[in-house]
């Protein structure tokens, strides 16, 4: 009995480390997903323009704290998107975002996101206007 308990012990800690091994390769094919649509380089972005306004000589130890705290984020990032794909599909969005279109996608992402958030702001007030008229 004490063998046979032994065994099934040795069979599920090998099998909780081999989720744990398909969950770290999950996560980092995720967060390599994230940063090839683009929002790697908005992030670099941001920190160098909230960078801007810290002093030359603060500047290297600045950008080494603040790009300190990417990694942080993109393993939260990466939590919602494993939440909703499937290691499967995440391989499959790296690939297209491998592609020359899949490249451009990632280039034109965040300027077009930015328009359209724009215009849903625009539209929300022309409805908010349309509801005031009915008050």
């Amino acid at each position: 009995m004490k063998k046979a308990l032994l065994v099934y012990l040795f069979i599920i800690a090998i099998v909780f480390q081999t989720q744990a091994q398909d969950n770290t390769e999950f996560k980092k094919e995720t967060v390599e997903f994230i940063k090839l649509t683009g929002a790697g380089g908005a992030f670099e972005n941001a920190i160098a323009q909230i960078g801007a306004m810290v002093s030359d000589e603060n500047k290297e130890a600045y950008a080494k704290e603040a790009n300190g705290t990417l990694t942080g984020l993109y393993d939260k990032m990466a939590e919602l998107y494993i939440a909703e794909f499937t290691h499967q599909e995440i391989k499959e969005l790296i690939a297209f975002y491998n592609t020359d279109l899949g490249k451009k996608l990632a280039e034109k992402q965040l300027g077009l996101t930015q328009k359209a958030m724009e215009y849903g702001h625009s539209w929300g007030m022309e409805v908010q206007g349309i509801a005031q008229k009915y008050n």
